[in-house]
């Protein structure tokens, strides 16, 4: 079993977005208060970002944003959270995350949801972490991509163990039990890097 006392959330920041999607970060946000997670996000306060730090503050949980100066402005940057560090670069900004971070989750975002996704399951594929990665599948969003994850799969590009490290619930209790549960391959990271 996982101890996932922290987990970093990568998430949309717009504010243009169906209702569902922020509400379902919110109760994501909720559950983090709940089970005494910690929120580790990108620390902005607007669309989804907002809404999952939203739900974990006003449910009495903590939560860490992590910025980089450009973004750390009144009308970006949430302040009413535990704690907002600043780091210098986006690069700097992501290696913190995952330092501070037991697991990730992503909720739908854009490019800069996807970006963080990809890097971290990258990262988990050739052994640099064996924490769990889970996807929220909020109004089924990843599905086009989780297709385009087993066409690269079934192409020879992915081996299944790593797409099977990608976890994927529309329920966020469910895929946090998946989380805590989930066992990371070593085997697969061997044999990604030919040690076998």
């Amino acid at each position: 079993m996982n101890h996932l006392n922290s987990i970093c959330v990568f998430c949309g920041s717009s504010d243009s977005v169906h209702t569902d999607y922020l509400l379902a970060a919110r109760q994501m946000g909720e559950i983090f208060a709940e089970r005494k997670i910690r929120l580790i996000y990108g620390g902005g306060k607007t669309g989804l970002m907002g809404a999952i730090a939203d739900g974990v503050i006003e449910g009495g949980g903590e939560a860490v944003g992590v910025i980089i100066p450009s973004m750390n402005t009144p009308g970006l940057a949430k302040n009413d959270i535990t704690c907002l560090e600043v780091e210098p670069s986006m690069h700097a900004r992501k290696a913190r995350m995952h330092e501070l971070a037991d697991g990730f989750i992503a909720l739908p975002g854009g490019y800069g949801t996807l970006d963080e996704l990809f890097e971290t399951l990258t990262w988990k594929q050739i052994g640099e972490h064996g924490k769990p990665v889970g996807l929220l599948d909020v109004r089924s969003y990843f599905q086009p991509m989780l297709k385009m994850i087993e066409h690269a799969q079934k192409e020879g590009f992915i081996f299944s163990e790593h797409r099977e490290g990608l976890l994927c619930n529309a329920d966020p209790a469910a895929l946090l039990e998946a989380m805590g549960s989930h066992n990371h391959l070593e085997d697969a990271v061997r044999r990604w890097m030919r040690q076998e």
